[in-house]
């Protein structure tokens, strides 16, 4: 059993070149240098932030990936908190074969991540894998700070799959969670909280 010295918020990055391309970008070597926010998902993070209104936030944790540095960075500014820390636990969940498809590839996906939690088809990084790296750094953040408010910015799949320890379901039900929308901001876990991981 956990019980948190931190509160947690999550948020997805806003609105990304490579959404309005239609495509999957799970590479590190093409997403942290490319496909960055729209117009739109800039608006979404800076409308994110201003309409935050809970405790303040004391640190950020971003993935490396272009489109969640963006977002983090326009939260910080306009918040006006540290420079957000980078960390490829948070990084994009890699989609093997799919890389570069249109995004209608995420529903096959999905539908064998319910069957498996623990598969790696087509070179698709499983959802065991993804909530083990997200969860690790939630573990660690616990012992690095206390009574903190930590914003943790990253990726649709990335947050379904970490919602799901804390929903007590196995990974690959992820999708069976309410959706993380581009650009918005949620409450994972409340200081005092306990959560059997």
């Amino acid at each position: 059993m956990t019980v948190f010295k931190n509160t947690y918020l999550i948020m997805r990055h806003g609105q990304s070149e490579a959404n309005v391309a239609d495509i999957v970008v799970s590479d590190p070597e093409i997403g942290c240098l490319n496909y960055g926010l729209s117009p739109l998902g800039q608006t979404q993070a800076k409308e994110s932030a201003i309409g935050y209104d809970g405790k303040p936030i004391d640190a950020i944790f971003c993935s490396d990936f272009k489109r969640t540095k963006e977002t983090a960075g326009i939260v910080a500014s306009v918040l006006s908190l540290p420079a957000p820390i980078e960390d490829t636990r948070l990084r994009e969940r890699f989609f093997g074969e799919w890389e570069g498809h249109s995004s209608s590839a995420y529903e096959n996906v999905w539908e064998k991540d319910f069957q498996d939690s623990h598969q790696s088809v087509n070179g698709v990084e499983s959802t065991m894998s993804v909530r083990e790296r997200s969860v690790s750094l939630i573990t660690d953040l616990e012992t690095q700070y206390e009574n903190k408010v930590i914003l943790l910015v990253a990726h649709g799949d990335i947050l379904q799959i970490m919602k799901s320890a804390f929903h007590g379901i196995e990974p690959g039900q992820h999708r069976s969670l309410p959706h993380h929308e581009t650009g918005e901001m949620k409450l994972l876990a409340s200081i005092g909280e306990k959560f059997y991981f």
